[in-house]
């Protein structure tokens, strides 16, 4: 049995017998799939923030989100559209996360099951949203101007559209001079009384403060001459924030660059009759409106009101000097404004503050995220830039804060080449041993994830963890010319040493990119070669791989990076840039190939170069591999070098003299660049001739556009023999194989497919499947790094952004510590602070929104805004009873439309339920009684009212041999719903009375049951009389 099948039997728990493919490996075995992700995903739009949970979400515009918790913790998750988000709301400390698609679609993710829990399909355009801390509802502002509250049920796992609503009607103030767009822009719970106010801003300016109890408006800006006063030209509202803790003042940002502080009134409970006015405190120049940037977004931070400071975030697809500044707000702001403009690299999209906690008393930590367009994250410590602010209102001069860009943390400089070497032999970490090593040498992501140990260092720092403990080996090669061994048992490496370039005598040049990677694990030799044409041999000491090592330093250095991992380095030089690098299986002898088409043999223990060989070509000269191989030329053995060129072009060169077997090259017909070559051994492969089967040694190689399979025997005679090809229908960018001596092809395709295919050489498709993350969409194929182990596992580095561990074994167990690492939700936390639980008449389950915030001071130095106290808040159940009532009449339109996506059933005749009375036990029923008459009488109104809509309408259709489909239409409808047939105006209403009538003759036979009962009970009690005076009389004789 063949140690590759053995592995994978072992990790698949399939007890079988080896007897090939079929026997050992079934397809449904053979399953590509992402295990995990990380880093910051390309193609990334929108931010979003936890808090409490301390969670970062970053949403892509194909339909992934992307969650960093704390300690390190990473989880990506996947809608089933492909579509960007346009809003991303955490419901905080519940664990739970909304996205708002393009299509309207509201997605509830449970961030503990990574589990799409439900999707609310909305009707309208959203062109806000909003949700109340303290209640488990929601705000949607649409394109029409109209507000909605939406509810989350989130044991029922659902989203409920409640009756409540605020439309614009009501709300503008202005609805004879209003434009073309009306949309709810920004929806604001007022913070210290977001159960009972909340803010709308119009996209045409005007803002309105709602009484949600009274339904109605407590003070606007559209009456009089406030509004006037800031629209002296046309532009549009395009971002808002609170600007104070209490709710009193809001910034509101506009199209044409304008930034404007506004007054809120905050009305006593005794004093809403009383008229107010929203009125401008004043604006904000900040250089936007000279550039016609729109602001984007408007983010507040407290300080106590002293070092207040509104962030803003201008639009525009371009670059520009000031596109994200960053004002000081205090009782200055209006005579002095204090700014900095932070200067990125690129144009940015989005913004988010983010909290955590460092070190053992547990020291707080605030920084701004930015996303730029290219997906760039960028970070800066948010109390430097507030010491920046303060310390320009004396006459210091303040240092700058300085950002950071967000890249994998895996080495100073770009990764360039990589290897990846699966199942070393190893002795693995006991769980706790495990646990505590990823805690103290784990690298962090963002920089406010370091963590400080007792004695104040960071704890993320530079301790090597032994090679002994590694199952998985990754090697990375970098720009800078450093190479590092990182553990890669779990997706979150480790570092086992560093080396950086160097040369046997410290005289060649470093600093240059290394560009191939050689490694023997069995001989602990590790060959590099760079962008300069410098072949480095590194010898690394035998005790380094051996039980209870561990190294002191990620330097390691005593001069120029030297560490204790090598024992010697040897380096020569060949003639280009190397790209490809192999050996003999006893190490004698070294392969060289680089981009200028020269192959080198080099004998290590020199270094010697024995020969060069240069390869012509028209089209692109890079020597992409080398094979040593004996095979059979002219009746002799042969020991050959098979040389493969960037243009598919395949040669064979003597080994011992360097010359080529064959003036003639064997290419396809249609030149494409190639991919990868492999020697397939007679074990491999079976080739039918003349019906009998012959076994053959053949070149595996896989282009752009097809893989081929060539017959060495002719090949190294420079015949083309053809034993298999096949065609891809779309671009293929990476391959390689894996097992031995069962080989399996991996392909992997521009549009994220990946296929694996086996029984060489026919390469018959086993299985194909699709990760969404490898689409060239979001990325370029020049950043991606693909690096495969014997046994299938694949690690896929883009640029200096993510890192993607993708397996091709459905039940492999290649990585420790998955669930550990891809937990974002603290349980623990959510338990401290409740659940969100449905409201009951019986008893008030305690949960978050339910319960009060234990320290409220605590959740404002959080986000700077003040919580409702518990006695002036409306209770779930008070705002359920309110959310749940038609405060405002809803056209037959909106009514059947907000019905589609709800388990709520329509008002009609068919909802009246009159049949004889069950068992109705229990305290609480004549209360339900009463509410089931109201409901009744209720349904009843609505009835009327269809009714006379119905009459209404047919009365205005005229009679007439033509068809009137429009005028039908609605008609229509409503027989449709009843079940009848679709011709004639009038059924509607003949329909109702016929309804009403049916429930008349329900309510006179509950007359006459009622009737019947009495008499009985009149004759029941005439008849106890007469007992009763039968046996008086007996008794007195």
């Amino acid at each position: 049995m063949s140690v590759f099948v053995k592995k994978l039997v072992e990790k698949a728990s399939l007890k079988k017998q080896h007897a090939g493919f079929s026997d050992n490996l079934k397809p449904e075995d053979l399953h590509p799939y992402l295990v995990f992700h990380y880093g910051i995903p390309s193609g990334s739009i929108l931010l979003a923030y936890d808090s409490i949970q301390q969670i970062l979400a970053i949403s892509t515009k194909d339909g992934q989100i992307k969650l960093f918790g704390k300690d390190g913790s990473q989880a990506l998750l996947e809608s089933s559209e492909t579509i960007p988000s346009k809003f991303l709301l955490f419901i905080e400390n519940q664990g739970i996360l909304l996205n708002v698609n393009v299509k309207n679609h509201i997605e509830v993710w449970d961030l503990d099951r990574k589990f799409l829990s439900a999707i609310h399909h909305f009707e309208k355009e959203i062109t806000s949203f909003a949700a109340i801390h303290t209640g488990p509802y929601m705000y949607i502002g649409d394109s029409g101007g109209d507000v909605s509250v939406l509810r989350l049920h989130q044991d029922q796992c659902r989203i409920e559209l409640m009756k409540y609503r605020i439309p614009f009607s009501a709300s503008h103030g202005k609805i004879n001079e209003v434009g073309i767009d009306i949309a709810a822009k920004v929806v604001l719970p007022q913070p210290t009384a977001e159960t009972k106010r909340v803010l709308i801003i119009y996209s045409d300016g005007v803002i309105t403060l709602w009484s949600i109890e009274e339904s109605k408006v407590i003070c606007t800006n559209s009456s009089g001459t406030a509004l006037q006063s800031t629209y002296q030209e046309a532009k549009k509202v395009t971002s808002a924030c609170w600007a104070c803790p209490d709710g009193t003042k809001v910034a509101v940002g506009y199209s044409n660059g304008d930034i404007f502080l506004w007054n809120i009134p905050c009305p006593s409970e005794s004093k809403t009759e009383q008229n107010f006015q929203v009125t401008p405190i004043y604006k904000l120049n900040l250089g936007y409106k000279a550039d016609k940037i729109p602001i984007a977004k408007l983010k507040w931070a407290d300080a106590d009101g002293k070092s207040s400071r509104l962030y803003v975030l201008g639009c525009s697809d371009s670059h520009s000097a000031n596109m994200l500044q960053v004002v000081l707000l205090n009782e200055q702001t209006e005579t002095r404004t204090i700014k900095l403009g932070l200067h990125l690299s690129e144009s940015l999209i989005d913004m988010e503050i983010t909290t955590s906690s460092i070190g053992q008393d547990k020291h707080r930590r605030d920084s701004l995220i930015l996303l730029g367009r290219s997906s760039n994250v960028f970070t800066y410590d948010d109390s430097s830039i507030e010491r920046y602010l303060v310390q320009c209102q004396t006459k210091s001069s303040p240092s700058l804060p300085k950002g950071e860009t967000i890249n994998l943390p895996y080495g100073d400089s770009t990764i360039t080449v990589t290897k990846f070497i699966t199942n070393t032999p190893c002795t693995p970490f006991s769980s706790d041993e495990e646990f505590n090593m990823v805690e103290k040498y784990g690298l962090p992501l963002f920089p406010f994830e370091k963590r400080l140990v007792k004695d104040g260092s960071n704890s993320n720092s530079t301790a090597f963890v032994p090679f002994s403990k590694a199952a998985n080996l990754f090697i990375t090669g970098h720009s800078s010319g450093a190479i590092n061994f990182w553990d890669a048992s779990r997706p979150l490496l480790l570092p086992l040493a560093s080396i950086t370039q160097q040369s046997e005598n410290d005289i060649s040049i470093s600093g240059v990119p290394l560009t191939a990677l050689f490694f023997s694990y069995e001989s602990n030799t590790l060959v590099s070669g760079d962008q300069s044409g410098t072949v480095r041999i590194y010898t690394l000491k035998s005790e380094a791989f051996a039980p209870q090592t561990s190294f002191l330093s990620f330097q390691g250095s005593t001069k120029k990076g030297s560490n204790h991992v090598v024992r010697k380095i040897k380096a020569v030089k060949v003639n280009g840039s190397v790209l490809s690098i192999n050996a003999t299986e006893n190490l004698k002898h070294l392969a060289v190939g680089s981009d200028k088409g020269y192959v080198s043999l080099i004998d290590p223990e020199g270094p010697n170069i024995l020969y060069q060989k240069h390869f012509a070509s028209e089209l692109c000269t890079g020597i992409i591999s080398m094979h040593f191989e004996t095979c059979s030329f002219h009746g002799f053995e042969k020991n050959v070098v098979i040389v493969a060129t960037k243009d598919s072009s395949i040669s064979a060169l003597d080994k011992d003299t360097g010359n080529s077997l064959s003036s003639a090259v064997v290419r396809p017909n249609k030149p494409s660049t190639a991919l990868f070559t492999r020697i397939l051994d007679g074990n491999d492969i079976s080739i039918n001739s003349d019906n009998s089967a012959q076994k053959q040694t053949s070149l595996l190689l896989c282009s752009e556009k097809a893989v081929y399979v060539y017959s060495l025997s002719h090949l190294v005679q420079g015949v083309k023999k053809v034993v298999h090809k096949k065609k891809f229908t779309s671009s293929c960018y990476w391959a390689s194989t894996f097992g031995s001596p069962d080989i399996g092809l991996i392909l992997l395709f521009s549009s994220g497919k990946i296929e694996i295919r086996w029984s060489l050489p026919e390469l018959s498709l086993v299985k194909e499947s699709s990760i969404r993350l490898l689409t060239f969409s979001t990325f370029r194929p020049s950043d991606i790094i693909v690096s495969s182990s014997n046994d299938g596992e694949l690690i896929i580095v883009n640029a200096d952004k993510e890192l993607l561990f993708v397996s091709t074994l459905l039940h492999n167990e290649a990585y420790r510590l998955l669930e550990t690492v891809s937990q974002v939700v603290n349980r623990d936390l959510i338990g401290d602070q409740g659940l969100i639980c449905s409201p009951s008449t019986k008893e008030k389950k305690k949960g978050i929104f339910s319960s009060v915030m234990k320290d409220n001071k605590s959740i404002k130095s959080r986000n700077g805004l003040d919580f409702e106290n518990e006695d002036s808040r409306l209770s779930v159940e008070e705002l359920s009873a309110i959310f749940s009532a038609v405060n405002f009449p809803i056209d037959r339109e909106t009514s059947e439309k907000s019905t589609r996506n709800e388990d709520d059933v329509d008002l009609d005749i068919d909802d009246i339920d009159i049949e004889d009375p069950k068992e109705k036990q229990g305290v609480g029923y004549s209360a339900m009684a009463g509410l089931n008459r109201l409901n009744i009488s209720n349904k009843f109104q609505a009835i009327k009212g269809k009714i006379k809509n119905a009459k209404v309408k047919n009365d205005k259709v005229p009679v007439t041999d033509e068809p009137h489909e429009e005028k039908t239409g609605a008609v229509d409808q409503i027989k449709k719903k009843y079940g009848y047939a679709t011709s004639g105006e009038s059924g509607v209403a003949n329909t109702a009375k016929t309804k009403l009538s049916e429930n008349l003759k329900k309510l006179q036979g509950i007359n006459m049951k009622t009737t019947e009962m009495q008499d009985t009970a009149r004759s029941f009690s005439s008849m106890a009389k007469e007992v009763l005076r039968f046996a008086e009389k007996e008794k007195g004789t």
